[in-house]
């Protein structure tokens, strides 16, 4: 027989001690606690009970192939990518309204290239994302060498580029380039192509922000940006290059969806998926006010922002109510991601 000793007018067996309990039950509750403290823990669970809703309740339609496609690589994937270039702006306290207008227009620019003065496809393909880069370098400029507010600078230039896509395109959307359709399958015209790109590059990224200087420095730029020019970083330069690389990321999306739905149009892109990239950032953990963000938290919110689209079409939700619906579930998740932060914050005092 295991013999017992009493402490404290409680018996306890010989391989208990005070307080400690259930070592599995411990081990348990610590796990919950490290993950509870991640940013990225609210909108992961609300993206896993949003996947088991949908799932549960269509199982034939959502959880076949043809829906997983349209889910991760028609909508997710581009949320993502994009999202990944809000993110690093958010962060030191800036935005880009026109990216989706980089997104309608790039297509465009490696199809006139190509196809009208005679531009070596891969060739074209790779200006266009110069493109995109040169789009963020002139919001760079406008904001930090002139100072205007990022938010108004990318406004205009949004309505430029737009503009500039309807008059080049005459409004009319546009064929692929044949010479370009060898490149389309692993930039985006295979089913699974989209989301390998959003996940490699969302894997950089949130690798650049937490392990590199350039991310130390733009969470710094956003955190106190006179403390860090105190410190001697060049908070213009970080906030050029990160507007370049959103610049790119919009390109890179537009050329891709041209790819993926086999058409350009010069009526993709535009402001919603900009909104829905800003929106996923937000909800997966970044501030909007600068100084902290998540690169993975965006890449699970644009997931989380997808399955709703997807899901809401799946289960027959009528478009006249869907955005109302749509609407009330971003406004739920980030209230459940700010009352979640407060509770860890509080938790860590």
């Amino acid at each position: 027989m295991s013999k017992m000793t009493e402490q404290g007018g409680t018996l306890l067996l010989p391989d208990e001690t005070p307080g400690t309990g259930n070592g599995t039950v411990d081990r348990l509750r610590r796990g919950l606690g490290v993950f509870g403290r991640q940013r990225e823990a609210t909108i992961l669970v609300v993206t896993v009970a949003l996947l088991l809703y949908f799932g549960l309740t269509n199982p034939t339609t959502f959880v076949s192939r043809t829906n997983a496609v349209d889910l991760f690589s028609e909508n997710a994937a581009p949320i993502a990518i994009i999202a990944v270039g809000e993110v690093l702006l958010l962060i030191c306290g800036e935005i880009d309204l026109s990216v989706g207008f980089i997104y309608t227009l790039a297509p465009f620019i490696m199809f006139y290239l190509n196809v009208y003065y005679g531009v070596p496809a891969l060739l074209a393909i790779i200006l266009s994302l110069v493109f995109g880069l040169v789009c963020g370098w002139v919001n760079g400029f406008l904001t930090v060498t002139l100072h205007l507010p990022s938010f108004i600078t990318t406004l205009g230039t949004g309505f430029i580029l737009g503009g500039l896509a309807l008059y080049l395109a005459h409004a009319e959307p546009k064929s692929i380039p044949p010479a370009t359709v060898g490149y389309g399958d692993w930039l985006g015209a295979s089913p699974w192509s989209q989301t390998i790109w959003a996940v490699v590059i969302v894997a950089i990224f949130a690798v650049v922000l937490t392990r590199t200087r350039w991310g130390l420095h733009t969470i710094a730029t956003g955190g106190n940006q006179l403390g860090a020019r105190e410190a001697g970083i060049n908070v213009g330069r970080i906030k050029y290059g990160n507007f370049m690389i959103t610049g790119v990321l919009g390109a890179l999306v537009g050329v891709q969806t041209a790819f993926y739905l086999n058409d350009i149009d010069p009526l993709a892109g535009g402001y919603q998926p900009m909104f829905y990239s800003v929106t996923a950032a937000v909800i997966g953990g970044t501030a909007m006010l600068g100084g902290s963000g998540t690169i993975i938290g965006a890449g699970i919110g644009a997931v989380a922002l997808s399955t709703l689209i997807d899901g809401f079409d799946v289960v027959g939700i009528s478009a006249n109510v869907v955005q109302i619906v749509f609407g009330g579930a971003i406004l739920g998740a980030m209230i459940a991601n700010v009352q979640l932060t407060r509770l860890r914050e509080r938790g860590r005092t």
